[in-house]
């Protein structure tokens, strides 16, 4: 039986957050895979020192705008097979996805867009759901187990955000988004933090301004999501509320495979 450690994390900037002991502590829980999201850099902007990490190979989907979104995936399990994007212009450029192939397992490290900015943006945001789901039920009829981690800029229910009636006509809380993850978990999957903890007051977002998270008055943005047929490998699913770094903090799953 082999255990893996998956950690998933919006750093919002990685180059702030390595000024804020982003390699100490990565060094420190060594996860066996750790996906980061909102890297804002290309390769050659990641600072030396975590560029190349011994043990890790690193997987980077960049975005075609300078300092922009962008998602990146260490891992110390060398994949089958590495893919950036769905295949769709419109959404590759903006570098938020990468699937790497595990045999077992396919994992997607996702930044979903923030419909907050406008009409446009919202109507981007949904399409971009469906596209990734579109992808993901394709991967899921082959009888392809996948793990979907990141942060999906939405909470789903009342419970996963501090203040629900102030913001059910905030992109992040629309009834349209949240019908959407409605939908999405019709379709076989599973929200993993869920099976293990059904209390309130667990949030992964903060915003910086009024000192919320001191107050914890949070969104829980960030998710680890299954095929229901992969649940029985999950062990254990959790919120690292003591990271700091970021406005985000890490979320992660243990998993349990044969051999």
């Amino acid at each position: 039986m082999r255990k893996i450690r998956i950690l998933s994390w919006n750093v919002n900037g990685i180059r702030a957050v390595h000024r804020k002991g982003f390699r100490e502590w990565f060094m420190k829980d060594k996860p066996d895979i750790l996906c980061i999201q909102e890297t804002k850099a290309v390769r050659k902007q990641f600072p030396a020192d975590i560029r190349g990490i011994d043990g890790y190979n690193l997987y980077l989907s960049e975005a075609e705008r300078k300092g922009y979104s962008g998602v990146a995936t260490y891992t110390s399990i060398k994949p089958e097979k590495v893919q950036n994007g769905f295949g769709i212009p419109k959404f590759d450029s903006e570098g938020r996805t990468l699937i790497t192939d595990f045999g077992d397992f396919v994992l997607f490290n996702i930044y979903f867009p923030n419909g907050k900015m406008s009409p446009e943006r919202l109507q981007y945001k949904l399409d971009f759901y469906d596209s990734f789901l579109d992808y993901a039920d394709a991967l899921k009829e082959e009888g392809r187990n996948i793990v979907v981690c990141g942060d999906v800029n939405t909470a789903h229910h009342e419970i996963d955000l501090a203040r629900p009636k102030e913001n059910e006509k905030i992109s992040g809380f629309l009834p349209i988004e949240r019908e959407w993850m409605d939908r999405f978990l019709s379709h076989g999957y599973v929200d993993t933090f869920r099976e293990f903890n059904q209390e309130p007051d667990n949030y992964s977002w903060w915003s910086y301004r009024t000192r919320a998270r001191e107050r914890n008055v949070g969104w829980r943005l960030d998710y680890f999501f299954v095929n229901q047929e992969f649940m029985k490998n999950v062990e254990s699913a959790y919120i690292l509320t003591d990271v700091m770094g970021s406005d985000h903090c890490p979320v992660g799953i243990d998993i349990k495979l044969d051999g």
